[in-house]
């Protein structure tokens, strides 16, 4: 059943100011991740994300999204549609700079961006940030971003080969942050925050730098719950931080796709058989309970503690209505009882 709400005020929050909707849109799309779609089709989907939402509009996007093609298409298609600035809020999570291509195919998460003309490095440190800044503002052809982060420091602080090796990462993160904090300071961004797939760094950073919002990835999902994250967000919430869950959907595995993470995956490892059999469970008691699967992700990532947003992406601009559908959307009390008592969420989970 979807709920009519048309006073969204209920679920809204503020970051620094900006008044923050339910749903912010991803734009991973626009820099072809697992399909390479035609200008048109891109330019509907943005002009879709516009007419459903209700007030300002809210983009999520990186310089690693198609090596800078999704803040490229986004700001071509916002002119287009003859959209003003005041009117959007877009989000840069910085720490990937576009760079020529020199292989066959980009070198940064190979098989899953497609048709790019460019590659991407990654650059985490206080001068990488400004260039991240920079070169983002200079794709967004004058839409300026009003929410920054360091992008994947996860993955930066995991190629580390020691500890002495992770402690330097580590400072080139901070570093990093005191970039983002001088850009905040001279008032040329408003809000600081971190997105990454690893719970734990966000943990580490938000214990050391002054955020105004997280963005947890592939972390606080139907599928994957843990307590210790519970906690942590429940201190983020009495903090005052704001949390934005994005990819509930493990890169569309949990509704039907066979890419989990970013990855394409088979049943062919226990590891993986594991996860295509609570897939099916899911999906079955999905079927009888008539919930639809990807309605369900939605409402589990909107009730966790903290989180006023998920962020959900589209190739498909006729899914973007439904999409902002799927955040009003109840669920019957009886399916999570029965998704507990199956075992395919946490017995004791008290968010649901």
């Amino acid at each position: 059943m979807i709920v009519d709400q048309t006073d969204t005020d209920k679920k809204d929050n503020k970051i620094a100011g900006l008044k923050i909707p339910t749903i912010i849109f991803g734009t991973s799309g626009l820099g072809n991740l697992f399909v390479a779609l035609d200008d048109k089709a891109k330019l509907e989907i943005v002009k879709e994300c516009i007419r459903n939402s209700n007030g300002t509009v809210v983009f999520d996007s990186a310089g690693k999204y198609g090596a800078g093609l999704a803040l490229e298409t986004l700001s071509k298609c916002l002119k287009e549609l003859d959209i003003k600035d005041k009117n959007v809020i877009i989000s840069n999570k910085l720490g990937w700079v576009r760079s020529p291509l020199t292989t066959a195919e980009p070198t940064f998460e190979p098989g899953v961006w497609k048709d790019l003309r460019y590659d991407a490095v990654q650059k985490i440190s206080y001068d990488g940030m400004l260039e991240c800044f920079e070169q983002g503002n200079d794709l967004l052809q004058g839409y300026i971003p009003q929410m920054v982060s360091v992008h994947d420091a996860d993955e930066y602080i995991s190629t580390a080969t020691n500890e002495e090796d992770a402690a330097r990462l580590y400072h080139d993160v901070l570093d990093a942050y005191r970039a983002l904090s001088d850009l905040k300071k001279q008032g040329k961004v408003k809000a600081i925050g971190v997105g990454a797939k690893d719970w734990r760094t966000i943990q580490k950073i938000a214990n050391d730098v002054e955020l105004d919002w997280v963005m947890f990835a592939n972390s606080l999902t139907i599928l994957k719950h843990p307590n210790e994250l519970l906690k942590f967000m429940q201190e983020l919430e009495n903090r005052g931080v704001v949390i934005i869950n994005s990819a509930v959907f493990h890169s569309g595995f949990l509704i039907g796709s066979d890419y989990f993470d970013y990855k394409l995956i088979k049943p062919d490892t226990p590891e993986h058989q594991k996860l295509f059999q609570w897939r099916a469970d899911f999906f079955k008691l999905c079927k009888e309970f008539d919930v639809k699967p990807a309605e369900a992700c939605v409402q589990f990532a909107l009730n966790a503690p903290g989180v006023v947003s998920v962020a959900l992406n589209t190739t498909n601009a006729n899914r973007v209505k439904q999409n902002v559908e799927m955040t009003n959307v109840q669920i019957p009390a009886q399916f999570w009882c029965a998704m507990k008592s199956k075992g395919l969420i946490e017995h004791g989970y008290q968010y649901v």
